[in-house]
């Protein structure tokens, strides 16, 4: 499918009509990439009815092209690294080192603003959700993926709303599964996708965060989708 979207609220809401077959139930939880995958997961938590929460991760930008990621970092101290992309620019390793401990000094910040004091959410044992507004090169995933794995869901599911098809299709094999409502070729970038694509603000992700995205009368669990045997197995659209 090549389409726009709106704005990432509109993104998270078509997003959530690929993953209905979770609705409602008790063992899923949704985690948003900040800050533009908050607004998309939380959409996505509140049509399906399930808790959300934000999962910490920051790109480690290359020198003097901050959007094309080297790799990146998560909460947890796992450091994930494009060696394509560090090769391929021939970045020293001092210069990727002062990014990560630049980096590192930026994730403290906002864990402890957008937490304020919460604890993450549980995910030991669930079916978690990773939402992002889109995925380009998916460092930042990456990193996410590796992460949270550490914490031992019982499955990670990759859900975005926009990706280039290789992307998407390699998350097939890094999560356990990927859903991408849209993969257009040429991809290009995530924010030709967007009609607004605006910066978020950190406002914004704490505001979202303490709303209640979970609904007092939670939708009743769909059919799976077609190419799907159970609810536990996603693909990508």
């Amino acid at each position: 499918m090549n389409r726009t979207f709106a704005d990432r609220r509109e993104a998270g809401r078509v997003l959530s009509e690929d993953l209905r077959s979770y609705a409602g139930r008790t063992d899923v939880v949704v985690l948003g990439l900040p800050r533009g995958g908050v607004p998309v997961a939380f959409e996505v938590a509140r049509a399906l009815g399930v808790p959300f929460d934000v999962f910490l991760v920051r790109k480690l930008g290359s020198p003097g092209q901050e959007e094309l990621a080297m790799g990146a970092i998560a909460s947890g101290g796992v450091v994930v690294i494009n060696d394509e992309v560090v090769d391929g620019l021939r970045i020293s390793w001092d210069l990727v080192d002062s990014e990560i401990a630049r980096q590192r000094m930026e994730l403290t910040r906002r864990e402890l603003l957008y937490r304020g004091g919460r604890r993450p959410i549980e995910v030991q044992g669930k079916i978690v959700i990773l939402v992002d507004d889109g995925l380009a090169t998916g460092s930042t995933m990456r990193a996410a993926v590796k992460a949270l794995r550490r914490r031992r869901p019982a499955q990670i599911l990759v859900a975005v709303p926009t990706a280039s098809s290789s992307t998407c299709h390699e998350f097939q094999k890094l999560a356990d599964a990927c859903i991408c409502s849209a993969t257009p070729e040429p991809f290009r970038a995530v924010g030709l996708w967007y009609e607004n694509f605006d910066q978020v603000s950190d406002q914004e992700v704490c505001d979202l965060l303490a709303r209640p995205a979970e609904r007092s009368d939670p939708p009743e669990p769909q059919a799976p989708l077609p190419g799907m045997s159970s609810p536990d197995q996603a693909a990508t659209t």
